[in-house]
């Protein structure tokens, strides 16, 4: 059974100071390690003169690979807390790298933690997070007595209308939601005396970002 996730749509940057010291948080979906490799060694470039270049990326829709690195602060006190900030946010197919630029003052383990974290959070609140759904485009031909019949149904199962198609006969193109297909068919073939014609033309998965339905190709 396919199952939702939460990915990341769209990347972003988030700041924070701490005792001077300046962390930039930058956030990017990536589908491969070796995606967010490339931009991890992006971040280096870019930030050249930041003393370090903290990461950590999850990828898979069930976080089946999991990387960090403290890139010269002390252990456990960069990438693993930022990681920690991803899998608490159960966001998927992401890499963050969090730069430091030194303010002078040390801020001790708990010191980094925080900031570290705090920076993460920083960059998610300004990326775009997308709940990644299973669902099918399925076509629904039917004549003009049975297109009411059917925009009903789709309206009240809160269903997307993807397009429509006027001949001598009608053809919806829908989007429903995996759970709901069973239903969906079922409330066709009784409302129009099954003389409908349905078909599942693709599964795919969906979501919204900034409010617009986005569908992700399988």
């Amino acid at each position: 059974m396919r199952e939702s996730c939460r990915i990341l749509y769209r990347g972003g940057q988030g700041e924070l100071t701490e005792k001077k010291s300046r962390f930039i948080a930058n956030t990017r979906p990536v589908e491969s390690e070796e995606e967010a490799i490339a931009f991890i060694e992006e971040m280096r470039k870019k930030y050249w003169d930041a003393r370090h270049n903290c990461s950590a990326y999850v990828i898979g829709t069930k976080g089946q690979l999991q990387r960090c690195s403290d890139d010269g602060e002390p252990a456990q006190t960069a990438g693993r807390p930022m990681l920690d900030v991803l899998l608490g946010e159960k966001v998927c197919n992401i890499c963050v790298v969090v730069t430091r630029y030194f303010g002078g003052t040390l801020l001790g383990t708990g010191g980094l933690v925080r900031a570290y974290s705090g920076a993460a959070q920083e960059g998610l609140k300004n990326s775009v997070i997308v709940e990644k759904k299973p669902g099918a485009r399925i076509r629904v031909e039917t004549d003009y007595n049975g297109i009411g019949k059917i925009q009903y149904i789709a309206g009240q199962m809160g269903l997307h209308t993807l397009d429509t198609e006027y001949t001598d006969k009608v053809v919806m193109t829908l989007l429903v939601p995996d759970e709901e297909i069973g239903s969906f068919t079922a409330a066709v073939t009784e409302r129009t005396g099954g003389r409908a014609g349905i078909e599942t033309e693709q599964e795919l998965y969906y979501g919204r970002a900034d409010g617009e339905l986005v569908i992700f190709e399988e």
